[in-house]
């Protein structure tokens, strides 16, 4: 039933009565207190407010997270992912379309944790809700909810990468090992909250915000997706890990290099938050 595994606003507006669909805003919103300080929150209330009709809201930062992990935003024990999507109705004969409010990588993180789990049929929505709204598309209000699936676990463990394994492959010459966050920070210039600044050695760059059009708010068409991912060098091995601060941008690089058939792609999880806390891990500036 879906086309790809990025879907557009055309095809979702003309599916929207299809029994099989499961549609999913996984947006998370940044609050600013009076202090300048921030942090991040489920945009319940935004969905509350305006949504996709028939979608349902999941909240990525209590419902897939592992409540029992120290680090931010791991993937939770794949018998609880597997219950949790069986809750939205996710199972055999569902196709799951993700969308989220900013800039896909939400959306992107529960397409690759769906990946991890060896569920297939899901896509993200091109351009998500920005798009959507400014297309003067149908909103609604109504709660939706599913008949529970019946999620069969297929396990990838493959596609989600230890420390172990991102320190091997930074002297493997088929592997690359790929930054997703800001110029700024990959360089450590700019303001962190981890431990150390900077990158992990030897990583290049490739920023998930320049994977999408400013304009359409949509991911930029393969050939200029592939151009940014070769001038970084993330295109010459034969494997490529992505990483970012808690795994949430590095799996928006990881679901464009999907697209663009890359092989053996894996999300580096724990990403900064766990390589900078750990002093015997080579890091860079500059």
């Amino acid at each position: 039933m879906l086309p790809s595994q990025l879907v557009t606003t055309d095809w979702l507006a003309a599916n929207l009565d299809e029994p099989r669909l499961r549609i999913l805003d996984c947006s998370v919103v940044m609050r600013t207190a009076a202090d300048g300080s921030y942090s991040f929150a489920g945009a319940r209330k935004e969905w509350e407010e305006a949504h996709i009709p028939r979608s349902a809201f999941i909240d990525v930062l209590t419902e897939l997270a592992d409540k029992d992990n120290s680090l931010p935003m791991m993937m939770p024990p794949l018998e609880r992912f597997a219950a949790t999507m069986a809750d939205y109705g996710v199972g055999t004969g569902a196709h799951v379309v993700l969308y989220d409010r900013s800039n896909h990588a939400w959306a992107a993180r529960v397409w690759w944790m769906l990946r991890v789990a060896g569920f297939d049929e899901a896509a993200v929505l091109d351009g998500g809700w920005q798009k959507w709204a400014a297309e003067n598309r149908p909103v609604s209000t109504e709660v939706q909810t599913f008949a529970r699936g019946d999620f069969a676990l297929r396990p990838r463990p493959e596609l989600l990468a230890t420390k172990e394994q991102v320190l091997a492959a930074i002297d493997a010459a088929g592997a690359r090992v790929v930054n997703s966050l800001s110029p700024e920070e990959h360089r450590g210039t700019a303001p962190t909250r981890f431990p150390r600044p900077g990158r992990i050695a030897g990583s290049c760059n490739v920023y998930c915000q320049t994977l999408i059009d400013p304009v359409t708010k949509t991911y930029l068409p393969a050939a200029e997706l592939r151009q940014r991912f070769a001038e970084a060098g993330a295109l010459e091995g034969e494997s490529v890990i992505t990483y970012c601060g808690a795994g949430i941008a590095a799996s928006s690089d990881a679901f464009a290099l999907t697209l663009l058939g890359a092989p053996r792609v894996a999300v580096y999880d724990g990403s900064l938050a766990e390589w900078t806390a750990d002093p015997s891990l080579p890091m860079e500036t500059g």
